[in-house]
């Protein structure tokens, strides 16, 4: 069995876990609240600019412009076509999008972007697949279980999202356990270890993620902005 696929194996309460959560199963079932679709979006745009940035790092440790070209395509990827499904959730919640984008991270969402920045910046190319790896797994698993098992049509009010994740995330995430299980193949036992436990996190806090926005987590403390 490879790297990439025993750590899904070890992750599968994991996923499982996310499958039943019920903001999956609120996408599924389409009957989502307005503030949670709202929540979501605001704290996945902030999330997305630091999956952004954690690209730009993985490029500066590449070795070979083909790589580097992979992560140069994921952040138009990112740009430029997953704006669609924050799209689909912002029509039917009724908000422009314009409106969800420059908020501060929820707790969860804080500790996810900055687990992963941190080991861009201190790990390996390796280590930084790891920690990427679970998003775009966990979403083509979500969206293929959904649509096999409510095979929508455009009359559901997520048919956008689930078609998106269903339909145009598995090349990265082969790409993204190909690439991981060539290194993992000359790495140490050390960095395989760290990679291993950067990736079960990365899948802890997606689940994290979901229950952010169901939740519609703040922080614990309000207190009042201060403009300059």
């Amino acid at each position: 069995m490879s790297f990439s696929a025993n750590l899904r194996n070890e992750a599968n309460p994991i996923f499982n876990a996310i499958f039943e959560h019920p903001f999956v199963q609120g996408i599924a079932n389409g009957d989502l609240k307005k503030e949670q679709l709202i929540h979501y979006v605001k704290q996945d745009f902030e999330y997305l600019n630091a999956f952004i940035r954690i690209y730009g790092v993985a490029v500066s440790k590449c070795e070979n412009r083909e790589d580097m070209d992979m992560f140069n395509q994921q952040i138009s990827f990112i740009l430029n076509s997953e704006i669609h499904p924050h799209n689909n959730f912002c029509q039917v919640a009724g908000v422009p999008y314009e409106e969800l984008q420059g908020f501060p991270l929820a707790p969860s969402a804080l500790h996810y972007t900055r687990h992963m920045l941190t080991v861009a910046h201190e790990g390996t190319l390796g280590e930084i697949l790891a920690v990427l790896l679970p998003c775009p797994w966990t979403y083509w698993e979500i969206g293929k279980k959904l649509l096999q098992e409510i095979n929508p049509d455009h009359s559901h009010p997520f048919y956008e999202w689930i078609s998106f994740y269903g339909n145009m995330t598995d090349s990265i995430t082969t790409k993204f356990c190909a690439l991981l299980d060539e290194w993992a193949k000359d790495a140490p036992e050390r960095e395989k270890e760290k990679m291993r436990q950067h990736f079960l996190r990365s899948c802890q806090l997606e689940y994290m993620f979901w229950d952010m926005a169901y939740k519609l987590e703040e922080w614990p403390v309000k207190l009042e902005l201060v403009k300059g």
